[in-house]
């Protein structure tokens, strides 16, 4: 029975998002496309909110354990495994190459080829930005409101509200809130 619903979510949901990022990922990425392309994954995914964006060469992987808030934005090359149930909430901005597994790899006899996978829940709360190149550990929670610099490996919890980097990330110092001048969506 476990068979025929991996297989079942493979052809409904898989398969159709791989295919539609390989149709549309010549497309240049630039405000009307990346809304166009969000708006064609949404087709197949089980939990996606409203004005979801996407940028070219997104890999998502694992879609039924994955769960996207409103405004979502997914800049090019993200790389998301939610098998293992990840939430992603409201107004979060990933910047290029971010990558997030909801599963790591089990050892067994010294050896990882035998060991399996070890599923763990991931939250990213609401407001988040996470820079380029981060890399989020299966099992973490990421408060609301945080802003985590470029190349950080997030291996631990972050509480809300704060700047965090480096690896393994630890706080920085607490996010304030800035005000601009400029008023300017590209989502």
């Amino acid at each position: 029975m476990k068979a025929v619903k991996i297989f079942y979510v493979l052809i409904r949901y898989d398969i159709p998002l791989w295919i539609v990022g390989l149709l549309t990922n010549w497309w240049p990425d630039n405000r009307i496309t990346i809304r166009m392309r969000g708006m064609l994954f949404r087709h197949f995914m089980f939990k996606c909110g409203k004005k979801f964006s996407v940028a070219k060469n997104v890999q998502l992987k694992g879609t039924n354990g994955l769960t996207l808030g409103n405004n979502v934005y997914l800049a090019t090359g993200v790389w998301l495994n939610g098998m293992g149930t990840m939430v992603i909430e409201d107004d979060v901005v990933m910047g290029p190459y971010v990558v997030i597994s909801s599963g790591i790899h089990g050892f067994k006899d010294n050896s990882v080829r035998f060991g399996g996978t070890v599923m763990a829940p991931v939250k990213i709360g609401k407001g988040t930005w996470l820079s380029a190149h981060v890399i989020v550990k299966a099992g973490v929670k990421i408060g609301s409101g945080v802003l985590v610099t470029g190349n950080a490996a997030v291996t631990y919890d972050l509480p809300d509200n704060v700047l965090a980097g480096g690896v393994p990330a630890k706080v920085i110092r607490k996010r304030e809130n800035t005000t601009s001048d400029v008023r300017y969506s590209r989502f």
